[in-house]
């Protein structure tokens, strides 16, 4: 719950609690909302196991943090090996080629030339590099990794 609070912030929180309620009502301020807490988690517990019960036995395994999309896909991606296939499918498919192709194609040039100074290299060919300027009625060549 307060993985992310630093010591000096924790510093300054009780400085500020002593300034707010003083050193006589401290204790019994702690004691209380540590009380209030309690109260809570165990108002909490009790309405989950409530919802287990009402559930039935098909659902004894059944744990809230599923009901977020990002863990349930991700424990249902782990669980299911038919989905082998799409893992390989998305690694072979490189986007950033595709639109590079796409945007050669559109501007006329063709694909060996702009694929030959990738192969010389071994990686994609530098961006940052200064290009040729187009003719004056020619539109600039369209980067797919700036838009």
């Amino acid at each position: 719950m307060f993985s992310d609070i630093g010591a000096l912030e924790l510093v300054a929180l009780v400085v500020l609690a002593v300034l707010v309620f003083g050193p006589d009502k401290l204790p019994k301020v702690i004691q209380d909302v540590s009380r209030f807490v309690r109260k809570v988690r165990d108002f909490s517990d009790s309405a989950k196991e409530d919802i287990r019960s009402e559930l039935g036995p098909d659902f004894k395994d059944f744990e809230f943090e599923d009901l977020n999309p990002k863990t349930f896909l991700r424990k249902q991606m782990e669980q299911n090996d038919d989905l082998r296939e799409l893992k390989e499918l998305r690694g072979s498919f490189d986007l950033k080629k595709e639109m590079n192709d796409v945007a050669d194609a559109v501007h006329g040039r063709s694909a060996a030339a702009t694929a030959a100074p990738a192969a010389v290299n071994g990686s994609a060919p530098d961006l940052l590099k200064k290009q040729d300027k187009p003719d004056t009625g020619e539109r600039p060549p369209y980067d797919s990794d700036a838009t």
